[in-house]
């Protein structure tokens, strides 16, 4: 636990030193969002929830692709003397889903502002975003310390990210059309349960795979 902490601390500091590539995010945001503002004004409810999770796939991709690329190569062997490959898998991952929670409040608040709020449950679809931060963040961590081990390959991330990150949009989507409803939808625990099960077995699959990597 210490050096899960530990590692988390430093993540987390790093990326408040380094605060032009968080800015540089926020700036994609905000620009995304207005340039969909000038072009079609404030869209309806289905065209709402498709550009708002098309623009959270762009900021899990700028935003967690650094994650495990932006560390150097050799610095991975002094991480080996100080925490095991699992603690700092676990770590990367829980720093990764903080910064898409806070880039995933961002994007609400922005399209709030400029395009309305169209979910009638506004707190139900405010909790799917939130899990669909989660859902991003873990899928993308695990391919961002796969194409790191790979000659830092950043262009795997695109390869392998398009069947892994299409069912969890697609899934999320169904799930943010229910909060756009005013009556119950069947069916939501449902693809509810399938998204978690699938973040569960992704991060699984990161912690009996991650140390083969981190020997390589």
């Amino acid at each position: 636990m210490a050096a899960f902490i530990t590692l988390l601390r430093k993540d987390l500091i790093m990326e408040w030193r380094q605060k032009h590539a968080l800015f540089g995010v926020l700036v994609y945001v905000g620009a995304t969002v207005f340039v969909i503002y000038m072009m079609n004004g404030q869209p309806d409810a289905r065209v709402w929830n498709a550009l708002f999770w098309t623009s959270q796939l762009f900021v899990s991709v700028n935003s967690m692709a650094k994650s495990f690329l932006q560390e150097h190569p050799h610095r991975f062997r002094y991480y080996y003397t100080v925490a095991t490959p699992v603690t700092f898998l676990l770590a990367k991952l829980a720093y990764s889903t903080l910064l898409m929670m806070v880039m995933t409040i961002i994007s609400l608040l922005l399209y709030a502002v400029m395009l309305g709020w169209p979910p009638v449950q506004g707190g139900l679809f405010v909790l799917i975003a939130l899990t669909g931060s989660l859902s991003l963040s873990v899928v993308f961590t695990f391919l961002s310390a796969i194409a790191a081990r790979a000659q830092q390959n950043s262009s795997l991330m695109a390869i392998l990210g398009f069947p892994l990150v299409t069912p969890v949009l697609m899934i999320l989507s169904k799930l943010a059309t229910a909060s756009l409803q005013p009556v119950y939808v069947t069916g939501w625990w449902g693809l509810a349960g399938i998204l978690l099960a699938l973040d569960v077995l992704i991060i699984f699959l990161g912690m009996v795979l991650f140390p083969f990597l981190w020997q390589e």
